[in-house]
């Protein structure tokens, strides 16, 4: 559907969004997203950013033509599709990059729930079962399981949300180590299982298999516990292409992936993306080829031609909120 052709994101290349810098709030930079806290001006609320830097391995690997358009109208999307499982911290959309959200206390456990024994990263369970593992949540795998076979039914593999390596624990350390309630533990992990089940349909029925991805929670000051920051994104999520894939695996080649992971699997053949200290630089061919199933994925799953929005994204968001916060002041005046 989209008209973007190579060419074009060959083009775009120089103009990616690396940073963002706004005259309001508190800034925090993450590995893909800017937050800005916008109290006192806003209190209770969060902008989110979504930049087109790319991530992996811990480590920044570059930035991708239009993929925090991408990922922020793919979230979007997927927040409403699933509202009957979950509420989330959405208040309202200032760019196709930009995320006015409730302020939430972060759950410090990211929920990664697989379906498949597959992946490329140390902490993936392929790569540990090839070493050996065989005990995965509450999954105890056989001897002589393939790569991108599917797992007997969904597993939450979490792992904590730590500054520069997230590692993996068990739901028994979660609750001995107070990373987490029982009572949070328990409602949290349901409901991943319930989004995913409910993404592997929705994906099921577009032609796609949703492999694995991962949720986060925030509970308000109120007590509700929110999903937050993405839902089923190309950044946070595996996706194959369904018509091909039990073909391929057959010939013991990778599914058609539609995601990021071919991406990482070429810093894999060329270099150790954990140890080296200066990785290749990808060819501008292999970041047009992402960015564009990037683009795909959005299409394929939200039925919606993807348009870039050429706004400015600091200028166009700044004017938003201060259009919102001259309301708030108004309301403030109003009441007192």
């Amino acid at each position: 559907m989209s008209k973007l052709t190579q060419a074009d994101l060959i083009a775009a290349i120089p103009h990616c969004l690396t940073s963002s810098s706004l005259e309001l709030g508190t800034k925090y930079t993450g590995k893909v997203r800017d937050t800005y806290d916008l109290a006192p001006e806003l209190p209770g609320n969060l902008l989110l950013i979504t930049t087109d830097r790319q991530s992996g391995f811990d480590r920044n690997l570059g930035a991708i033509p239009y993929k925090g358009q991408v990922l922020n109208r793919t979230s979007l999307w997927w927040f409403e599709q699933t509202r009957h499982i979950a509420n989330n911290h959405v208040v309202a959309a200032l760019h196709a990059n930009a995320l006015l959200a409730r302020k939430c206390r972060v759950l410090p456990i990211e929920f990664v729930v697989r379906g498949y024994l597959t992946g490329s990263t140390d902490t993936s369970i392929w790569t540990k079962y090839n070493a050996g593992e065989r005990s995965f949540g509450d999954l105890t795998l056989p001897d002589g399981m393939a790569k991108n076979q599917p797992l007997p039914h969904a597993i939450i593999t979490p792992t904590t949300k730590e500054a520069t390596h997230d590692r993996p624990i068990t739901p028994a350390e979660i609750l001995a180590e107070n990373w987490l309630t029982a009572a949070e533990w328990e409602h949290t992990s349901r409901v991943a299982l319930e989004l995913f089940a409910f993404g592997q349909k929705t994906a099921a029925e577009h032609g796609l298999i949703l492999v694995d991805t991962k949720y986060e929670f925030g509970v308000t000051p109120e007590g509700e516990i929110l999903l937050i920051d993405e839902v089923h994104t190309p950044d946070s999520s595996r996706y194959w292409i369904a018509d091909s894939y039990a073909q391929r695996v057959s010939e013991g080649r990778e599914p058609d992936m539609i995601d990021k992971e071919f991406f990482r699997l070429w810093f894999r053949e060329r270099c150790d993306p954990y140890k080296d200290a200066v990785l290749p630089t990808p060819p501008d061919g292999l970041i047009a080829e992402l960015a564009s199933r990037y683009i795909q994925l959005f299409e394929r799953i939200t039925g919606e031609a993807f348009v870039p929005d050429l706004r400015p994204v600091d200028a166009t968001v700044q004017s938003h909120l201060e259009d919102l916060i001259a309301i708030a002041e108004r309301a403030r005046s109003l009441q007192s």
